[in-house]
């Protein structure tokens, strides 16, 4: 892994770069409320336009994205430039029921990893868009043993 001094150690980025990361992508994890807590689906999706496709089955994730405020987010890393990227999409889940908009979809080759029905489309409509990049820790900084005055705090 080599570091591009050019880059900043984070950058904020703007929603045209956002969506530029997110259509090179099809991962993410959709995040709902289900009852009294959160939940985290990772789901694949597809951008379309400025919205995000994807397909789902009847269930928890269904019932508790359809019609309610979600939050999606994906991540992506160029190791050999040592260089992340983490872009989150805020808004609402809606259901794609007219015909052209769901072939339209499947034109955009939207098939979901796990096997079983996924009848449901799903597009989420962006209140909100935001990324940053940043570069890549080395690796012997992320697993360091904790010092005394962090582990007391913890404790």
């Amino acid at each position: 892994m080599t570091a591009d001094a050019s880059i900043p150690e984070t950058a904020e980025l703007p929603p045209k770069d956002c969506w530029h990361l997110l259509r090179g992508d099809s991962v993410g994890r959709l995040a709902v409320w289900v009852n009294d807590h959160p939940e985290i689906f990772p789901i694949n999706y597809k951008v379309d336009h400025e919205s995000l496709v994807f397909r789902t089955g009847a269930g928890t994730k269904l019932a508790s994205a359809l019609g309610k405020q979600v939050a999606l987010e994906a991540d992506g890393a160029d190791t050999d430039k040592g260089v992340a990227w983490s872009v989150i999409v805020k808004g609402q889940a809606t259901a794609l029921n007219r015909t052209p908009e769901v072939m339209d979809t499947l034109g955009q080759l939207l098939f979901p990893w796990e096997t079983g029905r996924k009848d449901h489309f799903i597009r989420i409509v962006p209140e909100s868009i935001s990324g940053r990049r940043f570069k890549i820790a080395a690796p012997l900084t992320w697993g360091g043993p904790l010092d005394e005055a962090t582990r007391a705090g913890l404790e």
